[in-house]
């Protein structure tokens, strides 16, 4: 050994580096292969993902094949390889609707408060659009808070009022929520939301109204985060009907609720999170 550390000393001298100098290159040559396999791993998630996953994704869809992969690791190989992941560009479509005499606005009584733990206590709702063969369509949705579970949409080639109350009255019918009775409906103050109908429709099903402030998107971030990741996510290219895309939205809703993990939601699904908060857990 001490005549290998010779040759290694001789040798940087003749070549004019240093002893450090050598090993840090030595180390950074074998990297490559060091990472390659764990990079097969990160690329195979990435891929599947459309190159939209971050590292918290990643994590989590490793995870569950039982790969136990540490975050700074994701993140090196990520920038090692160059896996960018795509950034989601802001909605450049907005509404500008004028609001007559009779309608109204409500307080904004969730406040932000968005970590709620009682599953169909609290609801968002919201209204975006799917650019569609030079036209547009139109999605309507509630999400529960606490679980982020979507428990009901309509989608709408067109933007009257009965895209906003087709959805609610769904709440109705979704066996799946025991009551709305004194629940909180959260929404902006778009048209749909302070028409007198609408209005009328939240208190026959006794359910309490609350608004963002004006011009303040953040107060509906929730229903703005879905929203982002399902035109992220949603394949409907291809589609060559309204009745095409509407299915794709559906297979997209179940894919959404049953089996696509939230990192701030314990890394479950919202199906799996609405179990877990209707079993006290917190």
């Amino acid at each position: 050994m001490r005549e290998i550390g010779h040759s290694v000393g001789l040798l940087c001298e003749i070549a004019g580096v240093s002893r450090s100098g050598y090993y840090k290159w030595l180390k950074r040559a074998n990297e490559p292969e060091r990472d390659f396999d764990d990079y097969m791993l990160v690329k195979a998630v990435f891929d599947k993902g459309k190159a939209k996953y971050g590292w918290r994704t990643i994590k989590m869809r490793l995870e569950a094949q039982g790969i136990v992969m540490n975050h700074k690791k994701i993140i090196r190989i990520k920038k090692k390889y160059h896996l960018i992941t795509r950034i989601r560009r802001r909605n450049p479509y907005k509404m500008i609707l004028k609001k007559n005499e009779s309608h109204r606005t409500f307080k904004n009584i969730l406040n932000r408060e968005f970590r709620q733990h009682k599953p169909y206590r609290s609801f968002c709702t919201d209204i975006t659009y799917l650019p569609f063969h030079s036209k547009m369509i139109y999605l309507s949705a509630v999400k529960d808070i606490a679980s982020r579970e979507i428990v009901a949409w309509h989608l709408s080639n067109n933007l009257s009022l009965d895209i906003a109350l087709k959805t609610i009255v769904q709440m109705k019918t979704n066996m799946k929520i025991p009551s709305v009775k004194n629940a909180l409906m959260h929404s902006d103050q778009g048209i749909h939301y302070t028409n007198p109908d609408y209005i009328g429709k939240l208190r026959e099903m006794k359910m309490v109204q609350s608004m963002s402030r004006k011009g303040n998107c953040i107060d509906n971030a929730p229903m703005e985060s879905f929203f982002g990741h399902f035109k992220d996510d949603i394949d409907y290219k291809d589609c060559k009907t309204f009745e095409e895309v509407k299915l794709a939205t559906e297979k997209y809703m179940e894919y959404y609720n049953n089996e696509r993990q939230q990192w701030k939601i314990k890394k479950m699904t919202p199906v799996e999170y609405r179990n877990h908060l209707l079993l006290g857990r917190p």
